[in-house]
């Protein structure tokens, strides 16, 4: 079957995540994804640990995509964007909602050249509404829609972001089901779709706990991480369920009369479950098989550089190698899809800025080498010199 998307041309304008990530999904799928970058380059460029000038933010976000740099201060520059997407298929950008008109390139502009082509836009909140200009960054959308609240009532600390750009990437991924949406109605249709979506909307819609927050109930405890034997567990399952199976299924005893105060209760329970993972369960081996027993999800609380030690991890090769440009290899993150028939993979590490200026326009434009160089004036290229 191959990979599910060969032959869709995508033309990737977007920065930072929210986009890049699409970009990089679709990539994997098989898509031809041309990142186009303005002549001073993603910021992300300068995030992370840097291998032959590739940072590993920009990599991992942009692994397998070719790159063109074009200088849209020109009106020269703009036109050869046109021409670009007069050959897509897809086109992804996460500027402000009203950029891309300033710039002449409007859906409305954009459809007159390409019918099927179909836009992804993703901004912080939406277009043509009272916070469309407004900057927005995951961490914005997170204090917005509630989620630093409600982590710092979890943790009972100062509201702080989150450790995930969650909103960014619940963004990439909405942003990517709509876009296969789109492409499977222009299959029927022949035409194409622009997408307005919305940061806020896609982590609103992702919230599991959105229902309570809307009708005004207290959300139910967490899980919580246990001090045990085996370490420090995440168990999945409030308190209440915790102790249900401990006192169902291994027999764990609080030692309190049937018609104790609730505090009472709760501090003797946790007491009894914290004495039965430590010296009960006196190995990782007992919590574990106890835990087992007891038909408790849990899992050890690592540090995100300890992942690779999962044995899905290592099985299922969920950590990729990708051509470092130095003569070396960096670990990237491997496309989490598995088909039984399709392909997905990283297809290889991240561009330098410009550097496959003329080849995308010989192979999305046909131009030849002579013709490319008259578009020099607006084209960026920063690819090193090989040691």
């Amino acid at each position: 079957m191959g990979y599910p998307l060969a032959g869709i041309k995508v033309l990737d304008m977007s920065r930072v995540l929210a986009g890049p990530f699409a970009g990089r999904m679709l990539c994997d799928l098989g898509a031809d994804v041309v990142k186009l970058e303005p002549p001073e380059g993603d910021i992300t460029r300068i995030w992370g640990r840097k291998i032959a000038g590739i940072s590993g933010y920009f990599n991992q976000q942009n692994a397998g995509k070719r790159d063109i740099s074009v200088d849209l201060a020109q009106s020269r520059g703009v036109e050869l964007v046109k021409q670009l997407v007069a050959a897509a298929d897809v086109l992804i950008e996460n500027f402000r909602p009203d950029v891309m008109g300033r710039l002449g390139l409007d859906y409305a502009t954009l459809q007159a050249v390409n019918p099927r082509l179909i836009m992804l836009s993703i901004s912080g909140f939406g277009a043509n509404n009272p916070d469309s200009r407004r900057a927005a960054y995951a961490p914005i959308v997170h204090a917005e829609t509630g989620l630093v609240e409600r982590q710092a009532e979890i943790s009972s600390a100062f509201p702080a972001d989150m450790a995930s750009s969650i909103a960014d990437t619940n963004a990439s991924l909405h942003g990517l089901v709509g876009l296969l949406a789109a492409l499977y109605a222009r299959q029927q249709s022949g035409r194409g779709e622009h997408i307005d979506l919305a940061m806020v909307d896609a982590t609103m819609v992702t919230n599991d706990g959105m229902n309570y927050a809307l009708e005004a109930l207290r959300r139910p405890l967490p899980n919580e991480v246990h001090e045990t034997a085996a370490g420090h567990l995440m168990l999945a399952g409030d308190f209440r369920f915790i102790w249900h199976q401990l006192h169902n299924v291994c027999g764990v005893q609080d030692g309190l009369q049937e018609d104790a105060p609730l505090e009472e209760k709760i501090a003797a329970r946790r007491k009894a479950a914290h004495h039965f993972f430590n010296v009960v369960c006196a190995s990782r081996d007992a919590v574990i098989t106890a835990l087992d027993k007891m038909n408790i999800a849990w899992g050890d609380v690592r540090r995100a550089g300890d992942v690779s030690e999962i044995a899905a991890v290592q099985a299922r090769e969920s950590i990729a190698e990708v051509d470092d440009r130095a003569g070396g290899v960096r670990r990237i993150p491997q496309s989490p899809y598995r088909f039984a028939h399709g392909q997905a993979a990283v297809q290889g590490g991240a561009p330098h800025l410009g550097e496959h200026n003329v080849q995308v326009l010989d192979s999305w434009l046909g131009m030849s080498a002579e013709e490319a160089a008259q578009w020099r004036d607006v084209l960026v290229s920063n690819v090193p010199d090989p040691d």
